[in-house]
């Protein structure tokens, strides 16, 4: 009996497992370097929408990073780096909350037209990843948590665009601090689509599992 058929599935796999790897350290390392640029523009602006966006862009690295780990692996495995992934975003929302309070108390003026620049300029980069993501957003679980990350952060950035018009032109923080608690309600809404999602898979897992037995 020729083994061809089994030879062949396993270097389509293996290419795919290496196209997805390459996709995902991509994402990961842009992500990384918004973090780091847009936290430190945000600290020097004064605002805690890019502050939001800065921490939302270090989860999604730690998210693909944890995607990485996932390809190639089982579908349950996959499951439990998406679940990591949503832990991951609440801890990001507890954190921007408790910043946002702080911020509230101590005070302190945004400036508007750099928060502007900012979320454009990062969701520009956001929606090249898109990009990266697309051909791959439905090859698992963990691919589709790196989608709704991403999608989320177009989102905020926006919402950022926005509230830093508003601080301009009503000249007060209050525009910046509301779109740091949107960007609070956004990682707990991403974080509950993904825990879904991880529901699913798991029940799919245990429906496969049965039909082999």
């Amino acid at each position: 009996m020729s083994n061809e058929p089994q030879e062949k599935d396993e270097i389509e796999l293996d290419t795919t497992n290496a196209a997805q790897r390459r996709t995902l350290i991509w994402v990961l390392l842009i992500n990384l370097t918004q973090a780091v640029v847009i936290g430190m523009v945000g600290w020097w602006a004064n605002s805690t929408g890019l502050m939001g966006a800065a921490l939302d862009n270090l989860a999604d690295g730690l998210v693909y990073a944890v995607s990485i780990y996932a390809v190639g692996r089982s579908m349950l495995a996959k499951a439990r780096a998406a679940r990591l992934s949503a832990l991951f975003l609440w801890v990001l929302a507890i954190g921007l909350l408790i910043e946002v309070i702080r911020r509230f108390v101590a005070g302190g003026e945004p400036i508007g037209m750099i928060m502007i620049i900012a979320a454009i300029a990062n969701a520009a980069t956001n929606w090249f990843c898109l990009k990266l993501l697309r051909s791959h957003r439905k090859e698992g679980v963990h691919f589709q948590s790196s989608w709704i990350f991403t999608a989320n952060d177009m989102a905020t950035n926006a919402g950022i665009a926005l509230s830093g018009i508003a601080v301009m032109f009503f000249q007060s923080p209050l525009p910046d601090l509301l779109i740091g608690l949107v960007v609070v309600t956004i990682a707990f809404k991403g974080g509950m689509e993904i825990w879904e999602k991880t529901r699913n898979a798991n029940t799919e897992e245990v429906s496969a599992s049965d039909e082999k037995n």
